[in-house]
């Protein structure tokens, strides 16, 4: 885990007044994912939402970047409940990760939310206690009374959250944005968000994705002319990537498939899993015998194949990118068509690009957002948000769910639309909010850093040893075995040294061991044995010599060893 903390300037949050709420994000503000809230009154918590991060470039070897559940370890036993906005990994991939620390949190969501987290929790062996709920229902969660509220997003069965306490109300957007032409037909409930208005809303917590963005998202359906020409003019086979938990675009594509007389095929685990179980719950329409399975492909023309897999985001591991790399029992060729159809995630633009252009070195047609009208945001843009200002018309406003320009970008705003600068609260992970007699505010912050999954591993990875992995990539790696005798003062072995990633011919070294060697037996004659001590000569001295002639910083482990 990284110790980090994002608001250096703040001090630890005073004790809770007996009638306040506090509010602390430990994921979701300054990054695009990882989002988890925790929510406090009369001693008891509540959080909303538990997401992953997903790795960058810069995080070699990290499988998956969890919140810090460290302010809350040790209060385990006062979560009333796990509430989740929706579906989609950076809300609910880190659920089996807390649920290990306490297995008996309830955890509410709707319909399809918890059948995609139930298939993710039987893969980490995790039977939770769950509560479906859908739009209209209230519940009540301990001090917290709950209210579910419709809204439309990139995923079916979206939820904004209303939570009321003795302390405050707060309305929780989740992630939202008001398409009028939704493909399911469900629409973002305004009048809902007019009549918790009405009631008063003490603090909204609102989406930040898109307040950059003017005007009004498109529709989801306004992708499909694109698709459409996508299919008239492919003559081999057509490969969509997107993500796993896009019921919607898989649809699309689907509906598409079927009227070009072509038949689909899933590949990706992810990919396989959730639209298995969007088709059981109805949320995902499938005509005939469109599906086939990977061992069907073969039989078929290439002009009657769609592959539809995981991987629009450049994952090492993911189906498309083992197709870009020719790792895959699927081999792209001239004549295809790869359809990369989702939003690029910022810090993901490298490895998308290396995708593409692996896809187009192999003769593929990569059809992208930057090229095609593939893709429509999940987001509100900037209009959307303005609206929801002026119907909800809240006492506060605490933007979440962006990077910090996103979130200031929010917070005008909501300050355009009529809320005073005094009343907007612009904070970061770890920020601690209170609520008090109807105003809120910053009143302190709490350690709230990376959690890295590495393998089996979790929160053992620090950012020591990411900057190990990050010298060992870009500056290489030196070792020098030295042999003592610390009676004599004299170096009896070596040094011996030997590079990987570096320089190929280790007699490039032969100017730097007598320099060592005399570095050494300095160091001995003067007392020096300590066997770290000398290692840390040794380190100094080749260090210099590296850095003076190549300049280059590489990792040097150095090894001294008495005979």
């Amino acid at each position: 885990m990284t110790p980090s903390h994002p608001h250096p300037h703040l001090g630890e949050p005073p004790a809770l007044l007996s009638d306040g709420l506090r509010v602390i994000p430990l994921g979701g503000l300054g990054d695009i994912g990882r989002n988890m809230t925790t929510f406090e009154h009369a001693g008891r918590l509540l959080i909303v939402d538990c997401g992953v991060l997903f790795p960058e470039d810069s995080q070699p070897g990290v499988d998956l970047i969890l919140p810090d559940f460290d302010v809350i370890r040790d209060r385990l036993d006062a979560v009333e409940a796990i509430v989740l906005t929706h579906a989609h990994e950076d809300h609910i991939g880190a659920v089996p990760y807390l649920l290990r620390e306490r297995t008996d949190i309830p955890v509410y969501g709707s319909r399809l939310t918890l059948a995609l987290l139930e298939a993710k929790l039987r893969e980490h062996r995790i039977t939770a206690t769950t509560v479906e709920v859908k739009e209209g229902d209230t519940a009540q969660a301990g001090p917290f009374e709950l209210e579910f509220v419709a809204v439309n997003h990139s995923i079916p069965d979206a939820l904004a959250i209303f939570i009321a306490t003795p302390a405050g109300t707060v309305l929780h957007t989740g992630d939202f944005k008001m398409d009028q032409l939704p493909l399911d037909g469900r629409l973002t409930d305004l009048r809902a968000f007019a009549r918790l208005g009405e009631r008063g809303v003490d603090l909204f917590l609102v989406d930040s994705t898109n307040a950059e963005v003017p005007g009004f998202v498109a529709h989801e359906r306004d992708i499909e002319p694109a698709l459409q020409q996508v299919f008239q003019n492919a003559t081999g086979r057509i490969v969509v990537a997107s993500f796993a938990s896009h019921v919607h675009r898989i649809q699309q594509v689907i509906d598409v498939a079927a009227k070009h007389g072509r038949r689909v095929a899933f590949f990706g685990r992810s990919m396989v899993r959730n639209m298995g179980v969007a088709r059981d719950l109805g949320y995902l329409a499938v005509p005939g015998d469109i599906l086939v399975s990977a061992d069907q492909l073969d039989d078929l023309p290439d002009d009657e194949v769609v592959l539809v897999c995981t991987g629009s985001q450049g994952e090492p591991m993911a189906a498309l990118s083992r197709i870009a790399n020719n790792d895959h029992r699927i081999k792209i060729g001239p004549g295809d068509t790869v359809v990369l159809a989702s939003s690029l995630i910022p810090g993901n633009e490298n490895a998308v690009g290396r995708v593409i252009n692996g896809l187009t070195r192999l003769g593929a047609k990569v059809v992208h957002k930057g090229n095609a009208k593939v893709h429509v945001s999940g987001h509100a843009a900037a209009g959307e948000l303005l609206y929801v200002y002026n119907i909800v018309k809240p006492r506060n406003v605490m933007p979440v769910h962006g990077e910090p320009r996103h979130l200031k970008a929010n917070a005008e705003l909501a300050h355009k639309a009529g809320v005073p600068a005094e009343n907007i609260v612009l904070t970061l992970d770890g920020g601690v909010v209170d609520l008090v007699d109807g105003r809120a505010y910053v009143t302190g912050a709490v350690p709230c850093g990376y959690v890295y999954v590495d393998g089996a591993s979790v929160g053992d990875l620090t950012e020591s040893s990411l900057k190990d992995r990050r010298v060992l990539g870009s500056e290489g790696f030196v070792t020098c075995f030295v042999v003592v005798d610390s009676v004599e003062g004299k170096v009896t072995a070596g040094p011996e040294i030997h590079a990987r990633g570096f320089i190929e011919d280790d007699s490039a070294f032969d100017d730097v061991v007598p320099r060592i060697r005399q570095a050494i037996e300095d160091a001995l004659r003067d007392g020096t044995t300590d066997e770290y001590a000398l290692q840390q000569i040794v380190r100094r001295t080749l260090g210099r010599w590296v850095n003076d002639q190549h300049r280059r910083r590489p990792m040097i482990v150095p090894v001294v060893v008495e005979a």
